[in-house]
């Protein structure tokens, strides 16, 4: 806001507030307490006048009175500022400074009286009444300020008036020709100030409308003034900028003719001002390949007067081809008719080309991911294969009876294969996590049932080396919880495993606590070892991947230093983490947090609940798809003293074809098999087998998106390899058809 309008805008503020009930009230008594010495003139001419004519004694009652009510209103005026500025309502004080108005105008009438009564009677009404219209002329003044004190004093000295003539009329018995030409003069002299008056109000009304109206088209000048420089500099703005700007600034009549380019239109075309001026775009900057269909969409957006956004390929002056981003703005007029086109282009050559790369990139990073997956694939079905065979039948060889000698040599073969198949499954697992975030699953599950059973899977590891495995439990852990009770094992497996596995002597303690967190639960545990302990300098180290403490822990205690990288994604995507504190040679504090929800209200199962055992095996026919032949012998020797008929087919055509005509009651279907997959294997069977068998994915694949896509093609279930006799046997007990899941229509099936 400029000076200007800032001093019309106060001086209009302050007309307002000198206007306002207020503001007004205290004009009244700034100007009452100013005249107060000018009215005294009158009262003095006044008391002298009726000494002279009714004596000494009226004519210095006359002028006690009139000093009296003088001093009584002016006083109260003289402090109304003061009061107003203290907090005083000032409603409360304008009705405050009627009424003593009322009493100044009672004295001032009560020497009308005294010089209607006292004065002989030839002089007493001209004197009463030029005492009264003097009065009432002074009252009328004070009109526009303050009303209600003005109008009191009227009444008061038109109410003493007419008393006076009816006391003259009582007291003569009737009106003489004098009184009724008194009266007369009365009424007309009366009407003159209600005249003169009216004259003075409305006059002071046109005088304030007139004034602040002025004020008013001052201060809508000055806005117009600043308005029109501002539009001026804005003008000059626009034109500077438009004129230096790094983007090009195309402006054109409403059929699309330039009339006016910047320099850098120039710089990014190759054309003048002068050489494109009265053509189109379209005419000078179109190459051969220029999409016919987004010039047609920039013409249309011209023809209609829209906005209006593309990207073009454009031809510059020397031959180049070029991208130009353009943005289409139409200016119109104030009846809404095109007045002319601007348009502001951008060179995305250099945009448009990393565009490209980057679109290259992203085909060659979703080739790599697809050959990575395919690769991670393929090594787990590769690896876990064979190693099915070395697991598989080093249990047939522990079932068997043995010699000390050779049932150690068992022994070492089943750890040795044990530890590769660890190794083998931290790397994969690591390769999934790698790719993505891990799919956590919402289970309700028991926090001491979790890890009651994952120590049980550690116990004779711990035993084996002599250790002691504890847990406490400080306080009591929630009965039951909602989160992945498989991930929470897991990482607990992995961090005791860790502990017991590089520890010689003494044992690992777990303690284990809860707290309430919010609508869940905030669960910790503390794995502390005996162990070697970790150098101060590896402690930031060891989550990293295929990190351990130093390459002689991995000569001596081997792994893939994957296992404490997994745990930690896994505690973070649970809303915990794992923090370490450790020692060297003294041992280590692994500190796993993590947060799991409330489980819904349930009746938990009774605490001394036992799962119910295994069925016997009823006679059933089995049919066994696996092209790998060990494979095929290790099912065999699972299942040779079970009732169960075996059925075996070497390829997913075999499969097919045998289901067709021996209708087993269950498949054990591989994925990955020649002529035809389990995939495809299990979809033809879904589609035209006369009976649906119950079938059992056993794969190497163990992939998440592995166990889907067979679920998907219609499979009941799912085996992993290295597959564990157990395992196997827990699921042909299983009812033919438990768990089903839907088959798709035929139209679905490739």
């Amino acid at each position: 806001m400029t000076a200007a309008i800032q001093d019309i805008r106060a001086r209009l503020d302050a007309f307002d507030a000198r206007h306002a009930p207020t503001g007004l009230f205290l004009r009244y008594a700034q100007g009452r307490v100013a005249h107060f010495w000018g009215r005294q003139v009158m009262t003095l001419l006044g008391s002298a006048a009726l000494f002279m004519l009714a004596g000494p004694v009226p004519g210095f009652m006359a002028a006690v009175l009139a000093l009296a009510g003088e001093i009584v209103d002016c006083g109260l005026l003289r402090a109304a500022p003061g009061l107003l500025a203290g907090g005083v309502d000032p409603a409360r004080l304008s009705r405050l400074a009627t009424v003593t108005a009322g009493f100044q105008a009672a004295t001032i009438s009560a020497c009308i009286v005294l010089a209607w009564l006292g004065v002989p009677d030839d002089a007493a009404t001209a004197f009463a009444m030029a005492f009264a219209a003097g009065a009432a002329i002074n009252a009328g003044l004070v009109l526009p300020f303050h009303r209600d004190a003005a109008l009191v004093r009227l009444v008061i000295y038109a109410a003493t008036l007419a008393g006076l003539f009816l006391f003259e009329i009582m007291t003569r018995g009737h009106l003489s020709q004098r009184a009724l030409f008194d009266l007369i003069a009365t009424g007309i002299m009366g009407y003159a100030i209600h005249v003169f008056l009216g004259f003075v109000v409305a006059g002071h009304r046109r005088h304030t409308s007139n004034s602040r109206e002025l004020l008013v088209q001052s201060l809508d000048l000055a806005r117009a003034n600043t308005h029109l420089k501002d539009q001026q500099r804005e003008a000059r703005n626009l034109s500077l900028v438009a004129r230096h700007a790094n983007d090009s600034v195309v402006m054109a009549d409403p059929d699309g003719c330039i009339f006016w380019v910047n320099e850098a239109f120039t710089r990014i075309t190759g054309y003048s001002l002068q050489e494109a001026r009265g053509r189109r775009p379209s005419e000078l900057l179109n190459a051969p390949d220029t999409d016919p269909a987004v010039s047609d969409g920039i013409a249309a957006a011209v023809a209609a007067g829209r906005a209006h956004r593309a990207e073009i390929l454009n031809l510059r002056k020397d031959g180049a081809l070029i991208w130009i981003e353009t943005n289409i703005v139409p200016v119109l007029d104030e009846t809404g008719v095109v007045e002319m086109v601007i348009s502001i282009e951008r060179d995305i050559s250099s945009a448009k080309t990393h565009e490209a790369e980057l679109a290259e990139a992203k085909i060659a990073a979703e080739t790599g991911e697809r050959a990575k997956a395919s690769f991670l694939a393929t090594m787990s079905h590769e690896i876990r294969t064979p190693m099915n065979g070395i697991i598989g039948m080093a249990d047939l060889l522990a079932e068997a009876p043995l010699d000390a000698e050779s049932r150690h040599h068992v022994q070492t073969i089943r750890q040795s294969a044990n530890a590769l198949l660890r190794i083998i499954n931290d790397i994969l697992e690591f390769s999934r996590l790698d790719a993505g975030k891990p799919v956590l699953h919402a289970n309700v599950f028991s926090p001491c049932d979790c890890i009651g059973e994952a120590l049980a899977i550690l116990k004779p590891q711990a035993r084996a080396k002599g250790l002691t495995l504890d847990l406490l439990i400080d306080g009591a852990l929630p009965d039951r919880v909602m989160g992945d009770d498989g991930r929470l094992r897991q990482i607990l497996i992995n961090i005791v495993g860790n502990a017991i596995k590089f520890t010689l002597h003494g044992g690992v303690t777990i303690r284990a606590s809860a707290r309430s967190d919010g609508d869940g639960h905030r669960l910790q545990f503390e794995i502390e070892d005996t162990g070697i302990g970790i150098a101060p300098d590896r402690i930031p180290h060891v989550f990293d991947e295929f990190e351990q403490a130093d390459t002689a822990t991995t000569r001596q205690f081997g792994g893939t230093g994957l296992g404490l990288s997994i745990s930690r994604l896994l505690a973070r995507e649970m809303g915990g983490d794992i923090t370490v504190h450790a020692t060297l040679g003294k041992g280590s504090c692994f500190t796993v947090t993590l947060q799991l929800a409330t489980a819904p209200d349930a009746t938990p199962p009774p605490p001394d609940a036992v799962p119910p055992g295994l069925p016997v095996l009823a006679p059933r026919v089995v049919l066994v798809a696996e092209d790998n032949r060990t494979n095929r012998l290790l099912v065999r020797k699972y299942l040779e003293h079970t009732p169960l008929t075996l059925l075996f087919a070497e390829n997913g055509r075999e499969a097919v074809e045998m289901t067709r005509r021996h209708r087993p009651d269950i498949v054990l279907m591989d994925m990955s098999m020649p002529e035809m997959d389990g995939l495809a294997a299990t979809r033809a069977i879904r589609a035209d087998a006369p009976a649906q068998p119950h079938i059992v994915a056993l794969t190497a694949n163990a992939f998440a998106s592995d166990r889907a896509a067979c679920l998907a093609a219609g499979m009941n279930g799912f085996l992993t390899k290295p597959l564990r006799k157990d395992d196997l046997l827990r699921t042909l007990a299983e009812p033919p058809g438990s768990a089903p899941f839907p088959f798709p229509a035929p139209a679905d099936l490739s």
